[in-house]
């Protein structure tokens, strides 16, 4: 089973937030997938950390060093087809790259953020209950 997560829900995992361990069992033995840009989307939510001074360089360097080993398939997005989504339901593109590839995969998505679950449930896409 494909399940596509956002960076909610790996930024939970790395810092040890207080879902950490739901999330971890709520993604045991599923095939994790995450649109391509979730690198970038990572990056700039450690950056904003390191700017609020809630981690440190080293933390970050030791969080990427976990982040490496999640075995993470990612996808390519079809700009055209993210960019409507964005458009029709008021997003930023990172959320509608996230709700796009869900789409194509036709798989559910996994996500703290309740606004890009409403979102994505207002774009048809059925979201992961965190407790199975």
């Amino acid at each position: 089973m494909e399940l596509v997560i956002d960076t909610s829900v790996i930024i939970a995992v790395l810092t040890s937030e207080p879902e950490r361990a739901v999330l971890v069992e709520r993604t045991r033995g599923v095939d994790l997938v995450a649109p391509a840009s979730i690198h970038w989307e990572v990056g700039n939510a450690f950056a904003a950390m390191l700017k609020r001074r809630r981690i440190t360089l080293a933390e970050i360097e030791q969080a990427l060093d976990a982040y490496e080993k999640i075995p993470l398939r990612l996808l390519p997005v079809e700009l055209k087809a993210a960019l409507k989504l964005a458009a029709e339901h008021n997003l930023y593109a990172y959320d509608a790259y996230v709700i796009s590839c869900a789409n194509s995969q036709r798989c559910e998505l996994l996500t703290l953020d309740r606004g890009l679950a409403r979102a994505a449930s207002a774009a048809g896409v059925k979201l992961a209950e965190l407790e199975q």
